[in-house]
């Protein structure tokens, strides 16, 4: 793909997204956007810029205290021109010069009951599409609201640490602020695979792990040592990433081929019971413009329960 193209897809389709309540109309990217990456190739960017997200439902098997929940999960994947140094999804990106970068944002949410009440946690994590650059994600924030209280989880990237801030209803937990060293994130190994023609790092490394696990365990946030191997079948790759210094393994099965879609994960933290994800349905849609009552008739599509 020549020069030309790509700033063509960057024109055209940088951006999208939710904006303030706003249906997005105008294309906003730039060709003085240095760091926006001269993308990956045209199947990429007919696909991740096409002014469209990708939906995708899951049944949800998760663990918590001591029994198995029933439980959705929805994966939204979409790129967005995000500020470099504000990290914040901009309003104005043909005005931000080199502070505009494309990342692929991954909003995890999951809804899951415990007897008579229910738990909603929303994660997002915003990785820079150009990781030759920017090899670690930039932003990854994660909110659990249940019955007792709620809790609000942030990283920001800075240099070569994240600036780690952490609310909470519960003494245990308290507000803490802190610094950990910038390395790869478990919330951002999905966007990683997305990004990565499906292939993560294989072998030992340094990894930060989930602030869902981090929160449910009331473990601190900190870098953990991790390796990760990977086996390949006719369809799919599956990756394996064992902690080494904490009691957690997960499993990620994706497409082989592009999209690369995230089609089953498994999460064990040693307490006998395994958390599970299945995929149930996927749609590409521009799902910040249904907003009428007649669009919901495309969450049947997605063979949503939870409310």
């Amino acid at each position: 793909m020549n020069t030309k193209t790509a700033l063509l897809y960057l024109i055209l389709f940088s951006f999208i997204g939710c904006q303030s309540g706003q249906t997005n109309t105008t294309p906003q990217a730039s060709v003085k956007e240095v760091n926006n990456p001269i993308s990956i190739n045209d199947q990429f960017n007919k696909y991740w810029y096409s002014g469209k997200a990708e939906l995708s439902s899951y049944t949800l098997k998760q663990a918590r205290y001591g029994e198995i929940r029933d439980g959705e999960v929805v994966l939204v994947f979409v790129t967005e021109p995000f500020s470099l140094n504000k990290q914040v999804k901009l309003d104005n990106p043909q005005k931000a010069g080199n502070d505009n970068i494309s990342v692929m944002k991954l909003n995890h949410v999951r809804k899951f009951n415990t007897g008579i009440y229910d738990y909603s946690i929303v994660t997002s994590t915003f990785t820079p599409i150009n990781t030759k650059n920017h090899p670690f994600t930039l932003k990854a924030s994660t909110s659990i609201q249940e019955w007792c209280g709620h809790t609000f989880t942030q990283l920001n990237l800075a240099d070569d640490t994240y600036n780690f801030k952490q609310f909470s209803y519960f003494e245990a937990d308290g507000d803490v602020e802190k610094t950990i060293h910038a390395t790869y994130l478990e919330e951002a190994l999905f966007t990683k695979i997305r990004i990565a023609k499906g292939q993560l790092p294989e072998g030992k490394i340094n990894l930060i792990p989930s602030t869902i696990y981090s929160r449910f365990n009331y473990k601190k946030l900190d870098v953990e040592k991790a390796n990760i191997s990977k086996t390949t079948s006719e369809k799919t790759l599956t990756y394996k990433i064992k902690y080494l210094s904490i009691n957690r393994t997960l499993s990620i099965e994706v497409e082989k081929d592009f999209p690369y879609k995230i089609l089953s994960w498994t999460e064990n933290d040693g307490t006998g019971l395994t958390t599970t994800a299945k995929l149930k349905a996927s749609s590409n849609e521009p799902y910040w413009k249904q907003k009428k009552r007649s669009d919901q008739s495309k969450r049947k599509a997605l063979k949503l329960k939870y409310e």
